[in-house]
């Protein structure tokens, strides 16, 4: 995603310049992932590594998100290494994913499609957890989990944060059954084959979007909150400019009652990312994401699991749940 924060302009016009020069915003060239040795497939979230001083608060302050459950299973994803769609190793995680929402009870529903990009036709996955409610309209939750195509890049926080969330969110979810049916999108191929473009990006997300608007399940979705790049130990979000703004609202006002407006910030950014291929589709949509042209690590082989805090997966979940809450009793 190329996106700039109207704070610190000046810095992200460098950066995406720098970016664009090498390899395009939100890409990667002619580079191809190395083929790292894959460790043995669990489906239980891996042991909790030890946390610091920011370690997470109790799930009995975060409405019941566990945030060292959540570190844990970004730890897993790091551990199969790079992952591009199409990768063995992304096979190794869409295992994992089955099997965690599987676990919880989940409903889920896996999306093996073709998809053509700069560097040949491809292989992806979408999986969407449906979650059942007792009136028409469907809340939709998403992130990616696939990473981009640059050896040595692991994608702790872009995007093992957001599918950590995302998968702790599941776990919570799925044994209950609310006024509006609650979905969980994770989409493969949210990365750049080559350089980003409204063609070489969000392939998941394209997919899922026009496959929704061909069977007639776009006109129940009632809002869409996607999250990407959501645990790192400085993370800071900005209102996303191109989301639904009743949306924003709604999300950075429960941020604030619930006591995070020190990272929750009132500033504003754009991005491009896979809310995009919903909004087109007029379906309301909201970026939680992290400001990550002033993070230091955004697609670097740095993006490595040191960066990730469980209190900021906590408070990303928490403010997610208590979100979804609020959509309920709409």
């Amino acid at each position: 995603m190329c996106s700039f924060s109207k704070l610190t302009l000046r810095t992200a016009v460098v950066v995406c310049i720098l970016l664009a020069g090498l390899t395009g915003c939100k890409a990667r060239g002619n580079e191809s992932p190395s083929a790292p040795s894959q460790p043995p497939f669990m489906s239980a979230a891996a042991s909790t590594p030890p946390q610091t001083a920011d370690d997470a608060p109790p799930p009995e302050k975060t409405g019941g998100f566990d945030g060292k459950r959540a570190f844990a299973h970004v730890s897993k994803q790091v551990s199969f290494g790079p992952h591009p769609s199409s990768s063995p190793a992304i096979a190794k995680v869409q295992d994992y994913l089955l099997a965690e929402l599987k676990s919880y009870g989940c409903f889920v529903e896996a999306d093996s499609f073709g998809a053509d990009t700069p560097i040949g036709r491809l292989n992806m996955k979408n999986i969407l957890v449906k979650i059942p409610g007792e009136k028409p309209g469907v809340i939709l939750l998403g992130t990616h989990y696939d990473t981009l195509l640059m050896d040595n890049f692991v994608g702790a926080d872009d995007a093992g944060s957001s599918t950590a969330v995302m998968l702790e969110l599941a776990r919570l979810l799925c044994p209950q059954k609310g006024k509006y049916a609650i979905w969980i999108a994770f989409f493969d191929g949210e990365e750049a084959m080559k350089h980003w473009s409204e063609t070489d990006s969000r392939y998941g997300s394209r997919q899922m979007a026009a496959r929704f608007s061909s069977d007639g399940d776009i006109k129940k979705i009632k809002a869409f909150l996607l999250a990407d790049i959501v645990g790192g130990r400085k993370a800071q979000f900005l209102r996303e400019s191109d989301s639904t703004p009743a949306l924003v609202d709604l999300v950075w006002s429960t941020a604030a009652k619930l006591g995070y407006s020190a990272i929750f910030l009132n500033g504003s950014t754009a991005a491009q990312d896979d809310h995009d291929s919903f909004l087109k589709r007029r379906v309301p949509s909201v970026d939680v994401i992290g400001d990550f042209v002033n993070n230091g690590y955004w697609h670097t082989p740095q993006d490595s699991l040191d960066k990730i805090s469980a209190k900021t997966l906590a408070i990303v979940g928490h403010v997610f749940l208590e979100s979804v809450k609020q959509l309920q009793a709409m």
